[in-house]
C-alpha cells in the first residue's frame, strides 16, 4: 500500500508541479477547458503515472481513473476560480486530487478506516495540542500584550496578520522539536528569528519595540514548550494504561 502510494502521489507531483509551466497556467486560467494546454497537462498526468507504475497494465483502472477525475477537478476549478478565494481554491483542489489518489490505492490494496480511531485518547490529545499551539496561543498573546499600546510602531508597511501566522508556525516548529526529541532545533529557531529581528532590535530608539517583540517570543516560545512537555507527559500517561 505504501509504495503504490508513494507512486502515485510522485506522479502527481510531476505532472501538477513539475511539468506544468507557468505558460500553461495562465493559459488554462483565460481559456478554461477550451485551452489546449488543459489537454496537454492531463497528458502528461496520463505519461507520468505509466512510467511511474513501470507501464504495469494491472493499473489500467487507477491509472484511467486519476486521469479522467484530474480532467473533471481542474475544469470545475478554472470555472470557479473568479468566484473563490486562490489560496481555498488551491487547498481544496489538491485535496480532491489526493482524496482520488486514495480512493485508488484502497482498490488495488484494501484498506480499513475505523472511525473510532479519532476519537483515540493519543489522536484527541494530539488534536487538542496542534489547537493550544496555534489558536489558543495566539489568543492568550494578544490578550496579555495588549496592555501596550504600540500604534506609533505599527505605521510601516507590514502583511496582513503576518505577525499572527509567523507566531503559529514558529510554535508549531518548537512543538515538533519537543515530540521528536530535537530540544536542539529551538535553539537554532531562535538564533535565525534574532537575525531576521536584528534590524528592530538594534534600533535605539524602538526600545519599546524591542522589548515588546522580546516579551512576545518568550511568551511564545514559553507556550510552545509549555504544550509540547504537556504532550509528551500526558501521551506517556496514555501508554502505561
Amino acid at each position: 500500500m505504501i509504495a503504490l502510494s508513494i507512486k502515485l502521489i510522485l506522479a502527481h507531483f510531476i505532472g501538477d508541479f513539475l511539468l506544468q509551466p507557468q505558460k500553461w497556467v495562465l493559459h488554462k486560467e483565460t481559456h478554461k477547458h477550451k485551452s489546449k494546454f488543459l489537454y496537454w497537462h492531463i497528458l502528461v498526468h496520463f505519461v507520468t503515472l505509466i512510467l511511474v507504475l513501470q507501464v504495469n497494465f494491472k493499473y489500467w483502472l487507477g491509472i484511467l481513473i486519476i486521469t479522467i477525475s484530474h480532467y473533471i477537478i481542474d475544469v470545475i476549478k478554472l470555472h470557479l476560480k473568479p468566484k473563490l478565494n486562490n489560496r481555498l481554491l488551491f487547498g481544496l483542489d489538491q485535496l480532491a486530487h489526493f482524496i482520488i489518489i486514495a480512493l485508488v490505492v484502497g482498490i488495488y490494496e484494501p484498506y480499513e478506516f475505523n472511525i473510532e480511531m479519532l476519537y483515540h485518547p493519543q489522536f484527541l490529545l494530539l488534536i487538542t495540542s496542534l489547537l493550544g499551539i496555534t489558536i489558543v496561543s495566539s489568543i492568550i498573546m494578544k490578550t496579555l500584550i495588549s496592555k501596550w499600546d504600540l500604534k506609533e510602531f505599527t505605521e510601516e508597511a507590514s502583511l496582513e496578520k503576518a505577525g499572527a501566522y509567523i507566531g503559529m508556525l514558529e510554535r508549531l516548529f518548537v512543538f515538533a522539536f519537543i515530540i521528536t526529541q530535537h530540544w536542539e532545533g529551538i535553539g537554532f529557531l531562535i538564533a535565525a528569528k534574532s537575525v531576521f529581528r536584528f534590524g528592530d532590535l538594534s534600533k535605539a530608539k524602538d526600545r519599546k519595540l524591542t522589548e515588546y517583540i522580546l516579551i512576545g517570543t518568550l511568551l511564545s516560545f514559553g507556550l510552545a514548550i509549555l504544550f509540547g512537555i504537556g504532550y509528551e507527559y500526558v501521551l506517556s500517561l496514555i501508554s502505561s494504561q
